[in-house]
């Protein structure tokens, strides 16, 4: 029910959006990812395009003329200066606004508007014990880790918050994280 509403609302700024990856950056204007969510189900999970169409290879290539990147990628699986994001893609992730697309994938029941972050499945094996605990939950559009600091925290603190988000449940803390989401958002430096 949030999530239709929150669709309805957000109609205009989604066109707005749309309207402005399709005119900078052409192609596709949505990325559908692989994710893994409830019970280890796959799922495309939707957002904005942010990145050059040729990602991957600019990815790799990235990764292997650069030991550091290599480095930072296998510990955070992030880059703070990834090259495959687009100045608009920059902007749009740094606002969060390239994930307003998710609220579909909540319609379809693939993803909560509160849970742990959806991750592929190479990532749930940086889950190690903890992996049991994120396939316990959907995937939410905000967590634990948008409102605890985002980028600014390692992977590893990043687990342990969506473990701890998973087995200390409860409306409460939901609602706590909804009402927390905003302002982080607004604190675009610790964004990705």
């Amino acid at each position: 029910m949030l999530a239709s509403a929150l669709l309805v609302l957000a109609a205009p700024l989604l066109l707005l959006v749309a309207a402005a990856v399709k005119m900078n950056m052409g192609g596709k204007v949505i990325y559908r990812h692989r994710r893994v969510g409830y019970g280890g189900q796959q799922f495309d999970c939707l957002k904005f395009r942010t990145m050059v169409a040729n990602g991957d290879q600019v990815l790799e290539r990235h990764l292997k003329e650069s030991p550091a990147a290599a480095e930072e990628w296998r510990r955070n699986r992030k880059l703070a200066k990834d090259p495959r994001i687009t100045r608009l893609g920059h902007i749009l992730r740094k606002t969060s606004l390239d994930e307003l697309p998710q609220l579909f994938n909540i319609l379809l029941g693939d993803m909560s508007c509160v849970g742990p972050r959806p991750v592929v499945s190479e990532e749930l094996k940086l889950y190690g014990a903890r992996a049991n605990d994120y396939l316990l939950a959907r995937p939410g559009i905000t967590g634990a880790w948008q409102v605890s600091g985002r980028s600014s925290i390692g992977y590893a603190e990043r687990v342990q918050l969506d473990s701890d988000y998973v087995n200390r449940w409860s409306i409460g803390t939901d609602l706590v994280i909804l009402c927390r989401t905003v302002p982080a958002v607004f604190r675009v430096a610790n964004a990705a």
